[in-house]
């Protein structure tokens, strides 16, 4: 079974970035959070995020923009209560295929809202994208909740996991792929990211998905690649991430690198960005993020940065309510309090029409 899908190419992505350079137009590196008096200041933070996007996806490595993906395969489809499981095979990258699974609600509103879940790491090698369906010892499965809000829902193997896993040993096969990644000019990281953005093209691309409302949700590994890529696409209008946001300096800090995998680190950027100017080019989307206070992998004072610098822009873009950024006495996990979080901003910000 074969669909026709509409994916971002390279030049359609610079088309923006282009019109810029063209003009010239030069913006500071942190935007000015009083600078909101006007429409037309309005317009140039605009134009200020649509540069600095394409300037982090630059930091990516060499991205197969070029590559025209074939057609979507069908591999099976899995009746459930209340649901439907399609498993299909997808052509983002051209290098390999990635395994994906699409969950379509029966009971949906006719143009649904589309989510993007993004699996975590953990070191589950095995897992990737069933965690959609399984969940984890710290976080029960979203399957439910998505049947239940009619959110038609993508996962997608990540480089390494599920059905992508290189070598017996997980671990070995990311880090052979990383640095055979670099030799060849590419950041394992960029393809990571480049696979979801392809991905939230599929998924925009479905009858069922109204492709104005789609969301990105994640936790830990999942987490950072929602809000990347929410920074990286407009596309996204709502952010959710789950125990991965915190300032990259108060990592380093803390001393706390050691926590996070090889796939979290891109050459040069930390000349360029740091965590709160990835996330200003969210603004004004919809953005929760919830975390723990005592998870090692985001020292809070570096949460509490990011929301204090953040909180600000919304609130100089007439925008406060949308963007929530708080903090759990926990560790790396997901609290019953957290999902009520989500699920209340699920309703509010992607559910309802």
């Amino acid at each position: 079974m074969e669909k026709s899908v509409s994916y971002v190419n390279r030049r359609e992505f610079l088309t923006g970035s282009a019109a810029l350079a063209a003009v010239g137009v030069t913006l500071p590196m942190q935007a000015d959070t009083h600078q909101f008096a006007s429409s037309e200041a309005a317009a140039e933070f605009d134009m200020y995020q649509q540069r600095r996007r394409w300037e982090l996806w630059s930091l990516l490595g060499d991205l197969p923009w070029d590559h025209k993906p074939s057609p979507p395969r069908l591999v099976r489809t899995e009746k459930h209560d209340g649901y439907t499981l399609e498993r299909w095979m997808l052509d983002l990258n051209g290098i390999e295929p990635v395994p994906a699974v699409l969950l379509i609600p029966d009971r949906r509103q006719e143009r649904a809202p589309g989510l993007l879940f993004i699996h975590w790491h953990a070191g589950q090698y095995d897992l990737g994208k069933e965690q959609l369906l399984r969940g984890t010892s710290v976080q029960p499965a979203y399957a439910p909740v998505c049947v239940e809000k009619g959110l038609v829902t993508l996962a997608i193997d990540c480089w390494c996991f599920g059905e992508r896993k290189r070598e017996e040993v997980g671990r070995q096969g990311e880090e052979d792929t990383f640095k055979l990644m670099l030799w060849r000019g590419q950041v394992l990281w960029g393809m990571m990211m480049f696979d979801e953005l392809r991905a939230l093209s599929y998924l925009a691309s479905r009858p069922e998905v109204d492709p104005a409302r789609l969301g990105a949700f994640g936790m830990s590994m999942g987490a950072t690649k929602a809000w990347w890529l929410a920074g990286l696409d407009s596309r996204v209008r709502v952010a959710m991430d789950v125990c991965c946001l915190t300032d990259y300096q108060s990592l380093i800090d803390a001393d706390r690198l050691s926590k996070h995998g090889v796939y979290y680190f891109v050459p040069g950027l930390l000349k360029h960005f740091d965590t709160f100017q990835i996330n200003e080019l969210i603004v004004p989307r919809a953005h929760l993020s919830v975390n723990g206070r005592r998870d090692d992998l985001t020292p809070p004072a570096g949460v509490e940065q990011v929301r204090e610098k953040l909180l600000g822009l919304y609130r100089t873009y007439g925008k406060a309510e949308d963007c929530k950024i708080e903090l759990f006495d926990c560790a790396h996990e997901e609290l019953p309090e957290m999902r009520r979080e989500i699920l209340t901003w699920m309703d509010k910000h992607l559910v309802a029409p």
